[in-house]
């Protein structure tokens, strides 16, 4: 895999050109491109140091203006080099950092043998859709997740696919398949095991299920934002790491030190 030419076309498809979602709205701004909906983001922005401040400040000033939350999303190849600190300067809090990890679906992934007893199914009706979210809230904590009214809507649609794994008959684990039309690059989000039923094998087994779906699909790549914790199974069976993200955040209301205002 040529790194340089994978995250040029991934920078280029996903972040410069972002696939429309229902209820947002992208806008390009000079060399920033955001979204726009019941929370906000920065996908992707061409920053020299020269004008880095100027750009910073003015997408800052009109965030302010909507009072709403916005991600400003910094992938390790973003320039300048100084940029997550630039955002900090301007009151932008770091989340987590993930690893952008990526699979050549030109390539056999290797789940592994699929654990006795574990059955894979796909979501197709609100009652598995129910059912999917208990199982993210299970394994993430009550409030972490997805919700069902995310993606009620999309059950019926080709971008989205909800896969539930079950193990002797009962739902232990779930995840998402993002299929953008018109893409190379399809993405998993939101994979997680009940905690009484991790190390057997079926997150690896639920990754390999979607993989082997944007296959037919058609699919070049698959891509997923790994967290520490799923970042050696996902190299276990193929991804490779080729940069690290930091969402940093503006909360509406806070000033540039980050602290509440006074409303």
């Amino acid at each position: 895999m040529d790194v340089a030419q994978v995250l040029a076309r991934f920078d280029s498809e996903m972040r410069a050109d972002p696939p429309p979602e229902p209820g947002t709205q992208v806008e390009r701004v000079g060399s920033v491109v955001r979204v726009l909906g019941d929370s906000c983001s920065v996908s992707f922005s061409q920053l020299t140091p020269s004008d880095a401040g100027a750009v910073i400040a003015e997408q800052t000033a009109f965030f302010r203006s909507l009072g709403k939350r916005v991600e400003w999303k910094v992938y390790g190849h973003d320039l300048p080099s100084d940029l997550g600190e630039r955002l900090r300067e301007a009151g932008y809090a770091p989340d987590s950092t993930e690893t952008f990890m990526v699979f050549d679906l030109a390539d056999a992934l290797d789940p592994g043998p699929r654990p006795a007893g574990v059955e894979i199914r796909r979501v197709t009706d609100r009652g598995g859709l129910e059912t999917a979210v208990a199982v993210g809230h299970d394994a993430f904590g009550r409030g972490e997740g997805w919700t069902f009214e995310e993606y009620a809507g999309r059950l019926s649609g080709p971008s989205l696919a909800i896969l539930l794994a079950y193990a002797d008959g009962a739902p232990v684990a779930s995840g998402r398949l993002e299929m953008p039309p018109d893409r190379r690059f399809a993405s998993l989000w939101g994979g997680g095991t009940a905690p009484s039923h991790r190390g057997r094998g079926i997150y690896r087994a639920l990754v390999g299920a979607r993989a082997e779906l944007a296959r037919r699909r058609g699919y070049r790549f698959l891509t997923v934002d790994a967290l520490p914790t799923s970042r050696p199974i996902l190299e276990r069976v193929g991804f490779r790491p080729l940069t690290s993200i930091t969402g940093w955040v503006l909360e509406p209301g806070h000033d540039e030190r980050g602290e509440a205002q006074p409303s």
